[in-house]
């Protein structure tokens, strides 16, 4: 594990490779391990760098009961910087494309170019705000351990593997409950960023697992339709986490994607 400080914050990271800076933006209520395989797999390819975000991980704990994804756009910026790099290849799932979506409102100059795997450019419903904060009762009377068994059936296509289900166990039982309950008020918080699609004018990957239920195909199609020249691509039998679920596709897209092949 590496380190780096960031406005005043300690970020962990784990790095592998040389060259050119990719960054892997994890998803909610994950970390860094997310990302493990796709470190391994590209790392020929680009220096590829995992961060645990602000209060995830191996990252300073969170200070505030909010964790807006403007201000977790901001550290990317900050560590995109740090890292000694003017941009980078952003490759963001889920929540991690929330955060990415406003790193390109904020700081379009810091990205090279943009994959969003199973995420949304759309602000919450009401209903979607509600069990956001129902779900942080939760994990402040019973901690974020009781989420497991909800979020392996959610999260993951019914053909999920074992070391998938346990990973996705290990990184949310991993997350402090401070961090859980900030980041599902920062969700719950954030803006419609739909209006930027069409802004963003860099190479850029739509991806989302064909059994997501969360975050379905029709949302990345949606999507991916109102980026120009974006391309979209549906990962078969995965569900909201391919990178865990189907590791060597997920690499296999992302080779192709930034080698133009």
């Amino acid at each position: 594990m590496e380190y780096v400080e960031v406005q005043g914050t300690t970020f962990g990271f784990q790095s592998r490779g040389e060259g050119d800076l990719a960054v892997f933006v994890h998803g909610f209520p994950l970390d860094h391990r997310l990302w493990l395989d796709q470190l391994e797999g590209l790392q020929d390819l680009r220096r590829c760098v995992a961060p645990d975000l602000r209060g995830s991980g191996r990252s300073d704990p969170v200070a505030s009961g909010v964790l807006a994804m403007e201000h977790l756009a901001d550290d990317l910026a900050g560590l995109i910087e740090t890292l000694g790099s003017s941009s980078a290849d952003i490759v963001a799932l889920s929540m991690g494309g929330y955060a990415a979506l406003a790193l390109w409102e904020r700081h379009p100059e810091r990205v090279r170019t943009l994959v969003l795997m199973d995420t949304r450019s759309g602000a919450d419903s009401d209903a979607g705000r509600a069990g956001r904060r129902e779900m942080a009762e939760r994990v402040a009377a019973e901690g974020p351990g009781a989420l497991v068994a909800g979020f392996q059936t959610a999260l993951l296509a019914p053909t999920a593997g074992l070391a998938a289900r346990v990973r996705l166990r290990g990184m949310v039982e991993g997350t402090p409950a401070e961090t859980v309950v900030a980041s599902l008020e920062g969700m719950a918080r954030r803006a419609d960023r739909t209006d930027i699609l069409a802004s963003i004018n860099v190479p850029a990957l739509v991806v989302v697992g064909a059994d997501d239920g969360l975050t379905p195909p029709d949302v990345a199609e949606h999507m991916s339709g109102l980026i120009p020249n974006a391309r979209l691509e549906v990962i078969p039998g995965a569900g909201h986490l391919p990178p865990i679920e189907a590791p060597e596709a997920v690499n296999e897209l992302l080779r192709s994607f930034w080698t133009g092949s």
